[in-house]
């Protein structure tokens, strides 16, 4: 997050900050004794310039409230948008539309869920922030080349470490969330939606979402990772969450844990915790094939009938 931080105070926040805390006596950007300080973690990357107003605020670049507000800023507005916009192109494509016809469907469901999902987005990105400034201030394992990585071949190790690692978490996590003693008072309103649309996906207690979260943050802490792998991996996560929520039926295997058997956890409660896989749910003895519901087989067998007519 670093290297965003820099190219976001270059183009937006130095000018954010300057309007709303000026600093009169501050310096010129062409100083040349604290200019080599800008910018630095991009300028590994590429040459950026730092902007006219890089020391025209109060709140100067490392000061510590300023990033926590700037990574607040940047996970609320990256989460809002991949949100709604997410949940609204899969809504509008593949999202099976005869779930709303389920008779566990709410009236009036999408709107109760944005409105859910908006109110926890902003405690979540709060919760978030403190583990950004970890990383800003080298508190992490993230690294900037291929060339800098532990061994040969944990480039692509990094990958299924991550999803394994996250994975098993989750699950412990999600799964914990069900004991009585929490339940009713963090994960029951994500339970609400029983026959959940794309815009479940973030409708739950900000408590609920950023324990399920945490293992994505704790990660790059105990384990070396890639700059680069480590945002592509926090836009696939992000946008997977959405994925699982779209009700889907269409995939039922027997390794990915994908919205057909998310949608078996809504339903039943008490099946089918991970996030990605299938394997700590056969371990855990709480696996659920989506083929045991009676409303997935009437799904399937009307889309093998569709089917068999258009080949006829």
């Amino acid at each position: 997050m670093d290297v965003v931080l820099d190219v976001l105070d270059t183009f937006v926040l130095d000018r954010f900050y300057a309007s709303v805390l000026p600093d009169t006596t501050s310096r010129n950007a062409t100083d040349i004794d604290f200019k080599p300080l800008l910018n630095r973690h991009v300028g590994i990357y590429y040459s950026l310039e730092p902007s006219p107003w890089a020391e025209s605020s109060l709140w100067k670049r490392d000061d510590l409230l300023r990033q926590g507000t700037s990574f607040f800023l940047i996970a609320l507005v990256f989460a809002v948008l991949m949100y709604l916009v997410g949940s609204f192109v899969l809504y509008h494509t593949i999202f099976d539309k005869r779930m709303l016809q389920h008779p566990r469907y709410l009236p009036n469901q999408i709107s109760q869920e944005i409105k859910q999902g908006l109110s926890a987005i902003p405690v979540i990105s709060v919760l978030t922030a403190p583990f950004f400034i970890l990383e800003t201030r080298g508190y992490s394992k993230l690294y900037d080349f291929a060339s800098e990585s532990p061994f040969w071949g944990y480039t692509l190790l990094q990958y299924p470490l991550f999803i394994l690692f996250t994975d098993s978490c989750i699950y412990w996590i999600h799964r914990g969330l069900h004991h009585p003693l929490v339940y009713r008072w963090l994960h029951k309103p994500h339970h609400k939606w029983v026959v959940p649309t794309p815009y479940a996906s973030y409708a739950f207690h900000p408590l609920d979402g950023f324990a399920q979260s945490l293992p994505y943050h704790v990660f790059p802490l105990l384990f070396p990772l890639q700059k680069c792998a480590y945002l592509g991996l926090f836009m696939f996560v992000t946008l997977w969450t959405v994925l699982i929520h779209d009700a889907e039926y269409l995939s039922t295997s027997a390794i990915i844990n994908g919205a057909a058997c998310h949608t078996m956890h809504h339903l039943y409660f008490n099946y089918n915790y991970g996030q990605y896989i299938t394997i700590w749910d056969r371990l855990g003895g709480t696996y659920r094939t989506p083929e045991e519901d009676e409303f997935v087989k009437d799904q399937k067998e009307g889309s093998s009938k569709q089917a068999a007519k258009k080949i006829d």
